[in-house]
């Protein structure tokens, strides 16, 4: 136990301050106690004697008197000592538990991190110092509403991607114009991503703060995004066969059970989509952009901002994200391997009445033509057929309108990686 300023401090600053609570209520009981009337009470039997019988008193010996003003002025001086002793007490003990909390308050404020300034390197391959130089150079990737991709060469062969989030795009909901304390909840959510460490899952290599932008760095994945494998393979230009896309939604479903389950704190990605799912050599998927729409909002979530079609309609109702609310942008994604469609395709906002692509794919389901609803470049073969049918009953339940009627990302790993054994 040290002391600092003549208060005790202990290794619990919760047990030390209840201490003192204790003995301040020790000391202060005492006053609420009140003598016992010396009078007998109304309820008590009075004796009686008939004025005739009661004999008179010996002239000869006169019973001594009762001093009972002397007796009463020493209890009053008593209980005022008492009063006075207690209450100079209670005082100091309560000076000092408001000293202690003055004391415990300094020492939250001193030990409370630095603001980060300029860049912050989590990996010994990229310099701070060269990544601040290089910044500049960078070229120019892709435009997102959240922000925009650069590919950054740095030292002459280390190949990063930065994604930028300029304050000018988003004035109402910058991670950079706002107070200390909001700063602080951005620098240790940035400090959680940089803990990521998963095949599935791009962890965060560094990030540089500046009075109009926050940039991330993140490693450069040379095979693109989904989003532009699909396209690909929309123009005919790439073949994906089923296992490949069985094999990249296998991966996503893995990269959330991490994110869900493996994290602490557990990560919410907020913004699955295609365009966020990366894709290594040999088609394995990579979760991109994990949790940075939360740099922006704690404990909301901005449909608008993460793409409506990929959104679960609870969003718009409560505003609230939640794991099934990742699960539901899976199940968006898995629709898309399955039926190699756009979901801004005109064919599901047409005169038919489509709506949506979760809800053709539960229409089709219910009337009995899934199959209809495959993609035609990989059908043909029976056993993979009845896999893909399977998968679709698998994307219908994670696009279901009812949270709590979708699986978790764990149950979805089994789910995927089981396909086979139908």
């Amino acid at each position: 136990m040290a002391s600092g300023g003549g208060i005790l401090v202990g290794k619990n600053p919760t047990k030390t301050l209840a201490a003192i609570l204790l003995l301040l209520l020790l000391a202060v009981s005492p006053l609420c106690a009140r003598p016992a009337a010396s009078q007998p009470l109304h309820s008590d039997p009075m004796p009686t004697r008939s004025p005739a019988a009661a004999p008179p008193p010996p002239p000869s010996s006169p019973q001594p008197k009762i001093p009972h003003a002397q007796a009463g002025g020493a209890a009053r001086l008593r209980r005022i000592a008492l009063g006075v002793l207690f209450g100079s007490l209670a005082g100091f003990l309560l000076s000092l538990a408001f000293l202690y909390a003055i004391r415990v308050a300094v020492l939250h404020a001193r030990n409370a991190p630095a603001i980060a300034r300029g860049p912050v390197s989590f990996t010994p391959q990229i310099s701070p110092k060269s990544l601040q130089l290089a910044l500049p150079s960078s070229r120019p990737l892709a435009h997102g509403p959240r922000g925009t991709y650069h590919k950054l060469v740095l030292d002459g062969d280390l190949t990063v991607a930065v994604k930028r989030l300029d304050t000018a795009t988003h004035p109402d909901s910058s991670p950079l114009a706002v107070s200390k304390s909001d700063m602080r909840r951005v620098q240790r959510q940035l400090e959680v991503l940089a803990r990521v460490r998963h095949l599935n899952v791009m962890g965060l290599k560094a990030y540089v703060r500046e009075p109009d932008r926050l940039s991330l760095v993140y490693d450069f994945v040379p095979g693109g995004s989904l989003e532009d494998v699909m396209k690909r393979v929309r123009s005919q230009q790439l073949s994906l066969d089923w296992d490949t896309r069985n094999r990249i939604a296998a991966g996503v479903a893995r990269g959330l059970r991490y994110l869900h389950f493996e994290c602490s704190p557990r990560i919410l990605h907020c913004n699955l989509k295609p365009s966020n799912v990366m894709l290594e050599e040999g088609f394995e998927p990579v979760l991109a952009d994990c949790g940075v729409a939360r740099l922006f909002d704690s404990g909301s979530a901005d449909p608008e901002s993460s793409g409506s079609l990929y959104t679960a309609p609870e969003c718009y109702q409560s505003g609230r994200y939640t794991d099934k609310c990742d699960v539901y942008g899976f199940g968006m994604i898995l629709g898309i391997l399955l039926t190699g469609r756009d979901p801004t395709d005109p064919f599901f906002s047409g005169e038919s009445g489509r709506g949506s692509l979760a809800r053709w794919l539960c229409h089709v389901q219910h009337s009995g033509e899934a199959k209809e609803a495959l993609d035609s470049s990989i059908t043909g073969e029976e056993v993979d057929e009845e896999e893909m049918l399977m998968a679709v009953r698998v994307a219908i339940l994670c696009l279901s309108d009812s949270p709590a009627d979708r699986p978790s990302s764990d149950e979805l790993v089994a789910m995927i990686t089981q396909l086979h054994s139908f």
